[in-house]
């Protein structure tokens, strides 16, 4: 990479740091084992069929597990889930020890107490640069009335202390 590459690299990290996101851990199953991974990069694509779009670093371990399988849960963690996220922001150590979670209709595992939880079918994949785009189609979803976890210059805030315009 040369130095204008690296300047743009970090100029966009820098604005992506400003860009206010939701949090969410992405879960498969892969031979009775559970993975997941903590992942911003998440969006809706279509409420006919719905569709979700999520992206993941193809140099991680849950990588491999989400090419392997179609079974997905998306988990949006709520805002007293900071902790948690942190857990699964990490490779490596058994992540699930630390979480309370359960099997959904699919057999993917969800995340207890999120403000959210899909279980959808990886329909498509995109490999853009470090990344894999995956598209899913949702067949279940649940959801709980609290606010949801949200990011924002590399720390996580509850809404009730973001500003509205």
């Amino acid at each position: 990479m040369n130095a204008d590459e690296t300047s743009l690299a970090d100029l966009v990290r820098q604005v992506h740091r400003n860009y206010p996101t939701g949090v969410t851990v992405i879960t498969t199953m892969h031979e009775g084992v559970p993975y997941g991974l903590a992942c911003n990069a998440f969006a809706s694509v279509s409420l006919a069929p719905p569709m979700v779009l999520f992206c993941v670093n193809q140099s991680t371990q849950t990588h491999r597990h989400l090419r392997k399988n179609s079974a997905v849960g998306i988990n949006v963690l709520a805002s007293d889930q900071a902790a948690l996220a942190e857990v699964f922001a990490h490779s490596g150590a058994d992540k699930f020890a630390q979480t309370s979670w359960h099997l959904g209709e699919r057999g993917v595992p969800l995340v207890s107490e999120a403000a959210a939880n899909f279980e959808a079918t990886i329909v498509d994949t995109l490999d853009a640069g470090t990344h894999t785009v995956f598209i899913a189609q949702i067949s279940t979803a649940t959801k709980r009335d609290v606010e949801p976890l949200l990011y924002l210059h590399g720390s996580y805030l509850k809404p009730a202390n973001a500003t509205l315009a």
